[in-house]
């Protein structure tokens, strides 16, 4: 049990600084400001080890393959849970799929 939570964790911290790399572009390192730590890339590290390891645990993972793919499926879960937070913090409307996007600009062009 303690290896499939190891394991659940690397994988998940794995898939969490992916996400930060797709998300940013960059990996942004942790810094202090006046009102605030900023954990840059950290925060998306253990969200997503954490959101893994919780799954792993209550899904009673037996197998290896079964711990990776409940890790791996936990990683990105843990990154739309962090793009969830960002969005009610600023109030924004979500961006629409890619086939929206291209359909609108392909009725700007046609115009």
């Amino acid at each position: 049990m303690l290896t499939n939570i190891i394991c659940a964790f690397l994988i998940g911290s794995i898939v969490g600084l992916a996400g930060h790399v797709r998300k940013r572009g960059k990996i942004v390192k942790p810094r202090k400001t006046k009102q605030y730590i900023y954990l840059g890339f950290l925060e998306d590290v253990l969200m997503a080890a954490l959101a893994a390891v919780l799954l792993v645990l209550a899904a009673d993972a037996d197998s290896a393959l079964r711990v990776v793919l409940l890790s791996v499926t936990a990683g990105f879960g843990g990154d739309a849970v962090l793009r969830g937070i960002e969005l009610l913090k600023t109030g924004a409307a979500p961006p629409p799929p890619n086939d929206q996007v291209n359909e609108e600009s392909k009725k700007k062009h046609a115009q």
